[in-house]
């Protein structure tokens, strides 16, 4: 019998299996890969990172290696029609992260932060809890930490055993952590959440819904942080490189 995981249609993106699915069907992955009973992981990959990964081996090793790969860009979306496989939508890190938290909440699971600043994890508890009161949080860490408490976060998560490990360190920080130490983190699936935590706890505004729907959430948040300019200038690099894709296909 298959898993929902090797059912899932997949597009290829610089010769990365893209998943196809919507929100809904990301929350059904997910729940199919906590259901096979081993550590796995789900990246949530933006044109940067795909840019990345595809220009440094190590990096798509590192992302090849992920369980499922979601569409978290409209640079990706674009990429994918460009190549004539066109995927359903964007599936955005922060909301599939909360759609998670809300699925663990009505069925008895599990879940540990770790990662951002202190005061972003400990906002993005108090504002998980109050949306969902049920959900059990089991543990949680910023991501400032040296190897003496990386010992203890690790001693931690071993005992709480969480279905959900959700890491804000950004890629490939968070993907490192968890692939170069999974034999001593016992979880059910681990994603890499980028900057979701600064967003949940309310110390960095998301964008309104109408620019969202405009796909100009990165002008928002470039404006918000200037610095941004280095990685928002992935974004021609990743279409080009898609241009030459295909054409060599």
């Amino acid at each position: 019998m298959q898993t929902r995981s090797e059912m899932t249609q997949t597009v290829d993106i610089l010769g990365f299996p893209i998943a196809n699915l919507d929100m809904q069907e990301a929350v059904a992955e997910a729940a199919a890969l906590l259901a096979r009973n081993r550590p796995s992981r789900i990246v949530t990959a933006n044109a940067e990172i795909l840019y990345h990964a595809y220009r440094d081996t190590t990096l798509g090793a590192l992302l090849q290696d992920a369980d499922c790969i979601v569409p978290d860009g409209i640079g990706v979306v674009k990429a994918a029609a460009k190549l004539g496989t066109p995927i359903k939508t964007r599936v955005a890190g922060i909301d599939l992260m909360t759609a998670l938290a809300g699925w663990a909440a009505a069925h008895g699971r599990s879940i540990y932060l770790l990662g951002a600043e202190r005061a972003s994890v400990e906002g993005t508890v108090s504002a998980l809890l109050g949306r969902y009161p049920a959900l059990k949080i089991v543990g949680w860490h910023d991501g400032y930490f040296d190897e003496t408490e990386k010992a203890g976060i690790l001693q931690e998560i071993g005992t709480t055993k969480p279905d959900f490990l959700f890491v804000g360190m950004g890629f490939p920080a968070s993907d490192l952590f968890f692939v170069q130490h999974v034999d001593q983190l016992p979880v059910g699936l681990m994603m890499g959440v980028g900057g979701s935590f600064d967003v949940l706890s309310g110390r960095v505004s998301r964008a309104p819904a109408w620019i969202q729907r405009m796909h100009l959430e990165w002008a928002f948040r470039f404006a918000q942080n200037p610095k941004r300019l280095k990685r928002i200038g992935a974004l021609p690099g990743f279409l080009l490189e898609v241009g030459r894709y295909k054409k060599q296909r």
